[in-house]
């Protein structure tokens, strides 16, 4: 752990050094003025109002005794450094960010405490005599004290709050590792893992698969709660309670997702976001084959239906060939259109001027198709069965 050496600041030019002698003399009232410091930051600074007798009163006493025998070494040797000091304040500054607390506080502290001391100190030497000039001198090493000692705590807290914030995201990590793993997931291990990671465990979850797209930048969208990993592929968030105030409604995952296309897994119970995930992959596979829409969000649960069927697409090819087989008995040129126009006929319940309407045609050509149909499929077409076998292959099946 590399801490800060704080800078030596010389005098001013033409700035009369303080007596060394005096700071001897305020050595000796060192403990005296510690009280009173003390007591005035606890005052005016409310996170410090804290018991005197506990460990973190007890820091304080330490931290308030340490700049105030970093400011009487700097008056009996200017040039002097003040490394363990600054250790000390380095120490301060990772405890508070380890405690998940601000810097504003201990900064607070260091200002109330500093002003306090010179009024003190300079006090006292007013009493001794001295002249105005050494007591503005005290004053420049009160505040150059204020900043040493502040910028060695800067400096602990943004290293404690890096290494937490690095090893934050680790566990996020797993957690969202073990969460999208396949098979079963013990609801312990995700408790003990999401307690480590700070992160509230739902009852319902959500996983966004998202689309390659070289023109966007891999970094993950502002979405509060969220686990995230864009380094796998496809990149994916794990969204808490997406039905509730993580709900896809609004457009807070629009505006993070700045127009890279996605898929919404189904919502499921947080054990089962495998799940999740899986339709959300496959969702975004049928975008990249133009079966579902290329472009935007798509929600699974608005596709349920292709989803199933492209499940098995062995399957549904297979029940397309033998459904449609009828078809191959018409010319090449006219299977396309017999085949629009059975589906859109199938869709419109057998209506006619419907069918005219939908397909921009005259009732008469519809009639004709539907003549030429009815010699190729005979019964089948009134059949329910397999209405639904000719609505799913010409529906799915021709993709």
């Amino acid at each position: 752990m590399a801490v800060p050496t704080p800078r030596s600041v010389p005098p001013e030019p033409g700035t009369p050094p303080v007596p060394p002698e005096l700071a001897e003399l305020l050595r000796g009232q060192l403990e005296g003025v510690a009280d009173e410091v003390e007591a005035e930051v606890r005052r005016q600074v409310p996170e410090y109002a804290r018991p005197a007798d506990g460990p973190y009163g007890r820091t304080i006493r330490a931290g308030v005794v340490q700049a105030l025998t970093l400011f009487v070494d700097h008056i009996a040797d200017p040039r002097g450094q003040g490394d363990a000091i600054a250790a000390t304040y380095y120490e301060l500054g990772r405890g508070e960010a380890l405690a998940g607390r601000g810097l504003d506080a201990l900064q607070s502290a260091l200002r109330v405490g500093g002003l306090h001391a010179w009024r003190l100190m300079g006090r006292t030497a007013e009493q001794l005599g001295l002249d105005s000039t050494i007591v503005a001198a005290l004053g420049e090493l009160a505040f150059r004290t204020v900043h040493e000692v502040a910028e060695a705590a800067a400096a602990g807290y943004a290293e404690a709050q890096s290494h937490s914030t690095g090893e934050l995201e680790r566990r996020r990590g797993r957690l969202l590792d073990l969460l999208l793993e396949e098979g079963p997931v013990a609801p312990e291990a995700v408790q003990d893992l999401a307690h480590g990671a700070r992160w509230r465990v739902p009852k319902q979850v959500a996983v966004v698969a998202l689309a390659a797209d070289p023109r966007a930048e891999d970094r993950p969208p502002a979405m509060p709660g969220a686990l995230v990993d864009m380094d796998s592929r496809p990149p994916r968030i794990l969204v808490p309670d997406p039905e509730g105030t993580g709900r896809f409604g609004g457009r807070s995952l629009l505006l993070g997702l700045q127009g890279r296309p996605a898929a919404i897994g189904p919502t499921v119970p947080v054990t089962e976001a495998a799940q999740s995930l899986r339709w959300a992959t496959r969702a975004l596979g049928l975008m990249g084959r133009g079966i579902l829409p290329r472009q935007g969000v798509v929600r699974c649960a608005d596709h349920l239906s292709t989803l199933l069927l492209h499940s098995d697409e062995p399957l549904l090819a297979r029940l397309g060939s033998h459904t449609l087989a009828p078809l191959d008995a018409a010319s090449e040129g006219q299977r396309p259109r017999l085949a629009e126009t059975l589906l859109v006929w199938l869709l419109s319940g057998g209506n006619v001027p419907d069918v005219a309407a939908r397909l921009h045609i005259h009732p008469q050509t519809v009639r004709y198709r539907l003549r030429q149909l009815e010699k190729l499929f005979g019964d089948r077409l009134h059949d329910p069965e397999a209405r639904l076998d000719l609505i799913l292959s010409l529906r799915f099946g021709q993709n």
